[in-house]
């Protein structure tokens, strides 16, 4: 089979032959259809880094056909659609059971009316979910997103879809910004044309926002982090989603008193109600993931789209790579 592989060496990525892998009890093997890459984790954690990186972290968002079941696997038949937790290969293995009641499912079945161009989007909108959910947004209050990538983006879509808060999107790039606009943002801030915290400042007649979310990473991030700081009001929550800034973050006492800051907190494990919503956002287009796919590339074509995510990030939002 085919996968990918980062070996040593920054953007140093390959396509290898590997050997088939075979379930044991419990598991079942997954023949991929699309995977989606995640540009916040796969690029600062493993694409942009001198070691070599394990071939099993290498993504994990993957959309497929169950194609082999271990013993005692009874749950799932040859050919059934899921999603599933697994690394950008041709076939995966993964368990098909969860570990206790709120254990992580590595493998979800997938409804019929969730397509494979917005499947791959399911692991991430479930987190998204389940992120929105612990923040307890009320229907009044002023939430601020830094970034429109993927998770900012998703989780826009989801406070809209439940209804609560007034939305600001921040990004500094035009085309993040005008996708925040048709994705049903209340307010668009481009951090590049005017300050966000004075923006911000202003909408909220000086008050602040009750929440934001901090869905930038890399290098970025601090400014952002610290911006974020800026533009969080007496008793609000500061929601730490983004991640690989290599570097600390400010905590100033006079900023952080009498504020909340929560780092990447779920509130509890993704279970079965994130699991629901989250296929019900994809399935209804409350979540508009084949709006999000800006690119789509074959297999074999990887390091490419990989490097397209990296140097030129104005153009491409969700990439998938196509393994059918």
């Amino acid at each position: 089979m085919k996968r990918l592989a980062k070996p040593e060496g920054k953007y140093n990525l390959v396509v290898e032959d590997a050997p088939m892998p075979e379930p044991a009890a419990g598991e079942v093997r997954i023949r991929a259809v699309r995977s989606l890459i995640s540009r916040g984790s796969e690029m600062g954690a493993r694409y942009t880094r001198d070691h070599a990186v394990s071939p099993d972290i290498m993504g994990y968002s993957m959309a497929g056909t169950i194609d082999a079941l271990g013993e005692g696997v009874t749950h799932y038949e040859i050919g059934d659609r899921v999603v599933s937790l697994s690394p950008h290969a041709e076939y995966s293995v993964r368990k098909a059971t969860v570990d206790g009641p709120h254990g992580m499912a590595w493998v979800v079945a997938l409804p019929d009316d969730v397509n494979w161009e917005a499947a791959p989007y399911y692991p991430l909108t479930s987190g998204s979910v389940a992120w929105v959910e612990a923040e307890e947004i009320g229907p009044t209050d002023t939430v601020v997103i830094l970034g429109q990538g993927l998770v900012g983006s998703l989780m826009l879509q989801t406070m809209k879809a439940n209804g609560n808060g007034y939305v600001i999107a921040v990004d500094a790039l035009d085309s993040r910004c005008e996708m925040a606009a048709n994705m049903g943002a209340d307010r668009v801030i481009n951090a590049a044309e005017e300050d966000p915290v004075a923006a911000v400042r202003k909408l909220t007649n000086g008050v602040g926002a009750h929440l934001v979310v901090y869905a930038v990473g890399g290098p970025a991030g601090p400014r952002a982090f610290e911006q974020g700081l800026d533009m969080l009001g007496v008793d609000g929550t500061l929601h730490l989603i983004g991640l690989y800034e290599d570097e600390p973050l400010s905590l100033p006492s006079s900023k952080v008193q009498r504020r909340r800051i929560l780092g990447g907190y779920y509130g509890q494990s993704i279970g079965l109600s994130s699991y629901r919503r989250g296929m019900q956002l994809l399935a209804s287009g409350q979540v508009q993931a084949e709006q999000m796919t800006t690119h789509r590339f074959h297999y074999s074509e990887s390091a490419e789209a990989f490097d397209l995510l990296w140097n030129r990030p104005g153009e491409a939002l969700g990439v998938l790579l196509e393994w059918d």
